[in-house]
């Protein structure tokens, strides 16, 4: 069951998942502080604490509050071609935290990975189906080029940065 630190610690998880949403460089897909944010909650609640403040997240995002990059909201930017990727952070949460275990970083690097790359796989065909319908046809790897590959390593720095700060937080607040 949830009590009051736990309750809190979700708002503030997903207040932070908001403002590094709004931490934006403009792209195809735009590069947000978003990455960071999503594996820190999971790092530091879990995987079904972190999942409800990412569906939190994705909620008030979904009813038209302003919490998606470019001070977006509403349905039109959850469906749109980058939605999948908001998405698909529903799946990285369990992924992740469920493998992470202790946190060791031997089962942490993975975790976050395979977190990552099911966020990448969800994120990437929705973007093909949603660019297909609006626009046309779009192959695979050109897809891939839009909206994976400049990604990778700023996201391996947003997932170490996020370890690093929950390793270091978690402790803190056991008190």
């Amino acid at each position: 069951m949830f009590n009051i630190k736990s309750l809190a610690r979700m708002a503030i998880c997903t207040a932070l998942i908001v403002v590094c949403s709004w931490l934006t460089v403009p792209f195809t897909v735009p590069f947000t502080m978003q990455t960071f944010a999503i594996f820190f909650t999971v790092c530091l609640l879990g995987p079904w604490q972190g999942m409800i403040s990412i569906l939190v997240y994705i909620l008030l995002g979904a009813v038209g509050v302003p919490v998606f990059s470019g001070f977006r909201g509403g349905l039109d930017a959850l469906l749109g071609p980058t939605g999948g990727y908001i998405l698909g952070f529903l799946a990285t949460a369990p992924i992740t935290g469920l493998m992470m275990g202790d946190g060791k970083l031997r089962r942490l690097i993975p975790a976050m990975v395979l977190g990552l790359l099911a966020c990448y796989v969800f994120g990437t065909a929705w973007f093909m189906v949603v660019y297909t319908r609006n626009t046309g046809a779009i192959g695979l790897w050109t897809a891939l080029g839009w909206c994976v590959f400049p990604f990778i390593l700023p996201d391996a720095a947003k997932m170490a940065l996020a370890a690093l700060v929950a390793r270091r937080l978690k402790p803190i607040l056991r008190k």
